[in-house]
């Protein structure tokens, strides 16, 4: 058996934020460390189907590789592999690999103990024969690993599938699984208690975890040997990196005067905390600093601390890094102190929204320091929670219960959401949970009928999430050391390093005037999302009211209404769905108001900064030459629409159209033509009249 070694410093968190200690939350992205035994069950099936036994002239491009489909060869066939002899040239380096079955050669003879309790135990090599020799040749200067003998003849009893993944080849504890042992451990649990609560708590029968209770107990023991051995040492590389880390931040600070940085010690003139941020991300805030997204997700077991990580989006719907913090702990006052740093250091902005995960600390913290700020909890942080929670208590009730729970983020107003909630505790016997307590106190930050109104700027989303989680991953992968995660950080959060984008032809979908309009200020990702509830707009029927207001619905759906609130006077508009305040760009409802009221352009108050082009922290490849090009092709649209739209209403203006677009077009034609070239590559376009024009 083995424990799969940390490939880097930074790891999931996996406390629930109830609070109790012993509660587990699986998250969703911790699926491929946590469900090993499902994976290996799929990998199986697929090998089962597709896998080809292993044969001579068969090409590798590694060894490793070689390795690894050898070893899921023996998986599926009932035995398991290990490597025996290799060999080494000055020239090629090691050039043959002879990997043999778990059972070949014979144990070598023992000297008698003469220890009292020394256990004679019987070996399992038996002669085995079978094997898959390899060699390396340089092919066209590419190295290549060749199958040069192979045999699948064993002298002995293949394995079933529920026996193969027994053996000590396949018996692994996933990084997650070991810290989750080592808390319970702490805790005083027996290791038979310790393998019953990961049963449970991933929802599988009892012996059907990828290790042995044995190799729990083997774990713990040695893990509390390395600890005892190695404490000295490891307390001394954290306060040595710590101390590096701070003397990295001082020396950019030396050659970088933009950049800024903050820190605590504590009694012992340790590095407690320590919070740092660049000149582009405090320049960035200033531009998209209403909304932040707080994320806390991932801690280090080596140096017991929190990494929490404030993000942004841009007016491209990029993720944008503003400042990075280490914690020792996750206490309120931590968390207090860190967003008081980040504040000072973004020059004393607070912003209107703060999104963070759900954790009871930050939330006390929030109010305690952004007493102006809205504290919101993205509903994509809670579902996997609600998974972890339920799903094994509930059983085949689940899918029931969470189809409800979905319908009830989605209540219409607060009155509907307490009214739903209330059966929804009664018809689960909801009562006494702690989990539906909690999130039950923490309602008006993640339903959306409390919510609605909160500026979120479309970071409330699945797809800003996932944005996020990459970015994430970015700057945590392969982090041996707090230097080296902060040289990472600085470069994934330098917008040098950001592609230069090529801006986007933005077409239009209605030819109305207010969408010209709007496509002269919004970028493409503001722009799609005002395009597409302007093509909606055109589905709602209205009716106005006595007081001049508007009621909106969709034309089939009459059941779900808007009151729209115009007043004329100041051009001011308010819609109940509150999607202007949330995302700050107009809904339907809204832009189908202004429709009526025969706008052809929208006032600009309603074009927020943030959603502008002008606004963009990456500048766009050739926008003079784009402008230019939009200038032409525009009016060209602009004049066969027009000349289309006239050619349909009566033959003789028909006949006109045909007689007249040919000399547009040539009079259009002969513009373009004397219209600088563009210095980047271009595409080269054939402007020459056909005789059919």
């Amino acid at each position: 058996m083995t424990s799969v070694p940390s490939k880097n410093i930074w790891i999931k968190r996996q406390q629930c934020p109830c609070g109790d200690w012993k509660c587990y939350v699986t998250c969703e992205g911790d699926v491929e460390e946590t469900s090993v035994a499902s994976q290996l069950e799929k990998n199986e099936t697929f090998q089962s189907d597709s896998m080809v036994s292993p044969y001579v002239g068969m090409v590798f491009k590694s060894d490793d590789d070689a390795f690894e489909y050898y070893g899921n060869f023996a998986r599926k066939n009932g035995f398991s592999i290990r490597k025996e002899r290799s060999r080494l040239s000055p020239q090629l380096g090691i050039y043959k690999r002879d990997f043999v079955c778990y059972r070949s050669g014979f144990a070598p003879a023992r000297k008698k103990s003469t220890a009292e309790h020394h256990r004679d135990r019987k070996s399992v090599r038996c002669g085995c024969d079978a094997k898959m020799y390899l060699s390396k040749e340089v092919v066209e200067g590419v190295s290549q690993w060749f199958v040069v003998q192979f045999s699948n003849v064993h002298n002995h009893e293949l394995l079933e599938d529920d026996q193969v993944r027994l053996l000590p080849a396949y018996r692994k504890i996933q990084e997650a699984d070991q810290e989750r042992i080592l808390l319970l451990s702490k805790a005083g649990f027996p290791i038979h208690r310790i393998v019953k609560v990961l049963e449970l708590e991933k929802g599988i029968q009892g012996g059907q975890l990828p290790f042995l209770e044995r190799d729990v107990r083997n774990f713990v023991q040695n893990r509390k040997k390395i600890v005892q051995e190695n404490d000295a040492l490891l307390t001394e590389k954290r306060e040595n990196d710590s101390m590096e880390l701070l003397e990295a931040c001082k020396v950019t600070k030396e050659m970088d005067g933009d950049f800024v940085y903050d820190f605590t010690m504590d009694e012992n003139d340790k590095v407690e905390n320590i919070v740092w941020s660049y000149g582009d991300s405090v320049r960035a805030y200033t531009l998209f600093g209403d909304v932040v997204y707080f994320d806390t997700s991932y801690r280090s077991i080596t140096y017991g601390m929190l990494l929490g990580v404030w993000l942004g989006i841009d007016n491209n719907g990029k993720t944008v890094f503003f400042g990075c913090v280490l914690l020792q702990d996750e206490t309120a006052r931590s968390f207090a102190w860190a967003l008081q740093a980040f504040v000072h250091l973004m020059k004393g902005k607070c912003p209107q929204t703060i999104l963070t995960d759900l954790e009871l600390g930050l939330k006390d913290a929030v109010r305690s320091e952004l007493p102006s700020t809205r504290h919101a909890i993205s509903i994509w942080n809670i579902q996997p929670k609600i998974s972890s929670w339920f799903f094994l208590s509930l059983g085949a009730r689940y899918p029931e219960f969470k189809s409800m729970f979905d319908d009830l983020y989605h209540a219409e107003n607060a009155d509907d959401f307490e009214h739903r909630w209330s059966q929804m505790v009664s018809m689960f016997g909801f009562g006494s949970d702690k989990h539906i307590a909690l999130l039950y106190s923490l309602r008006a930050s993640w339903a959306s009928s409390y919510m609605r109104g909160y500026f979120l700027a479309r970071m409330a989303t699945s797809a800003y999430l996932k944005s996020v989680e990459s970015f994430l991953k970015a700057i945590c992968c392969a982090q041996t050391c707090l230097r080296s995660f902060f040289e990472q950080v600085g470069s994934s959060s330098n917008f040098q390093n950001q592609l230069r984008q090529e801006m986007q032809y933005m077409l239009t979908k209605t030819c109305m005037p207010i969408e010209e309009h709007a496509r002269n200020f919004l970028t493409p990702f503001a722009f799609n999302d005002f395009q597409h509830e302007l093509v909606l707009s055109m589905q709602c029927a209205l009716s106005e009211m006595p007081d001049g207001s508007y009621l909106v619905h969709h034309y089939k759906k009459m059941d779900v209404e808007r009151l729209v609130i115009w007043i004329p006077e100041d051009e001011q508009i308010h819609c109940t769905c509150k999607e202007f305040e949330s995302s700050g760009m107009l809904c339907r409802h809204t832009l189908r108001v202004f429709i009526l009221k025969n706008y052809f352009q929208l006032p600009e108050k309603y074009y927020l900064s943030r959603w502008r082009r002008e606004s963009s922290l990456v500048f766009y490849d050739n926008q003079d030459t784009q402008t230019n090009d939009d200038g032409w092709f525009q009016e060209f649209q602009s004049l066969t629409g027009t000349l289309l739209t006239e050619s349909s209403i009566t033959k003789e203006r028909s006949d006109y159209v045909h007689r007249e677009l040919p000399k547009e077009l040539k009079r259009l034609i002969s513009e373009v033509r004397k219209m600088p070239e563009s210095d980047g590559d271009g595409v080269a376009m054939d402007l020459t009249l056909s005789p059919s024009s």
